[in-house]
């Protein structure tokens, strides 16, 4: 891990410090594979994938962040990162109180490139800063910019209840699979309609969404470690790449070739 800037805040999982602004930027990079385990924050946080993606768990689900976006994390929720790719990262420790309009919820939030330049302004900021000064203006600014709006399609949600949940790490461990509800209801030992139940009372989608996003997350990942559309379409359940670009650009926006990175070379 290489640490590039720091600003005020010098303890940001502990205790009950207060930063001298309302935000506190810091800059981080890590390799590939790079894993912060659970933690939390008593300010909220928003961490932006400047390069890489990040993939964050908390108890309610999993989200996939790729280059140019950003995920919300209010203060006190517990969560754990894990890198894919080679990553920098930007965060900004923000005070729950300092703008009215701030998620209340985990969130990946869009980068305007406007936003993206306050970010990385904010990394050379720190002290006490009055609201009337030009670094008061700056965050003032970036505060502004950091809406919910629009809340991007990167979450995966996943379910309290402990039969269900063994089953969705079974499919996100096998998201190629090509068995279907029945197949999975027969694995967890219950009949297909309470599998339905299960999954829609506790996630808020049908198995046959959850699959879905799960499985288009999971390409998201390995995209980002530079496969190519054809064999990402077929690891992750789809017969054909243009089936699997269809419909990862209805959900996404952009095509798989727009996160697709270099492969990165083999370390030795």
């Amino acid at each position: 891990m290489r640490k590039k800037d720091i600003s005020v805040d010098r303890a940001p999982n502990h205790g009950d410090e207060r930063a001298a602004s309302p935000v506190a930027a810091v800059a981080l990079d890590f390799p590939d594979g790079h894993e912060v385990p659970a933690h939390s924050h008593h300010r909220a946080q928003l961490l932006y994938a400047l390069r890489g993606v990040l993939v964050v768990g908390s108890a309610s689900g999993q989200w996939v962040v790729p280059d140019n976006r950003g995920l919300w994390i209010p203060a006190g929720v517990e969560h754990w990162t894990r890198m894919v790719g080679d990553v920098q990262v930007r965060t900004l420790y923000v005070e729950p109180d300092s703008a009215p309009h701030l998620p209340r919820n985990c969130c990946v939030l869009a980068v305007s490139p406007l936003l993206r330049e306050l970010i990385l302004a904010a990394l050379s900021i720190s002290g006490d800063v009055t609201p009337d000064s030009r670094d008061g203006r700056v965050l003032g600014l970036l505060l502004d910019e950091l809406r919910e709006d629009p809340v991007l399609p990167l979450h995966l949600p996943l379910p309290a209840h402990p039969r269900l949940r063994a089953l969705c790490q079974a499919i996100q461990l096998q998201p190629g699979a090509s068995g279907g509800l029945a197949d999975w209801a027969r694995r967890a030992n219950v009949d297909t309609k309470t599998v339905q139940r299960w999954f829609f009372r506790e996630t808020g989608l049908t198995f046959g969404q959850w699959r879905q996003q799960a499985r288009l997350l999971a390409a998201l990942e390995r995209l980002a470690l530079g496969d190519s559309v054809l064999a990402v379409a077929l690891e992750v359940g789809y017969s054909t790449p243009s089936a699997f670009s269809a419909m990862f650009s209805r959900q996404f926006g952009r095509p798989p070739s727009d996160f697709q990175r270099p492969r990165q070379p083999i370390r030795p």
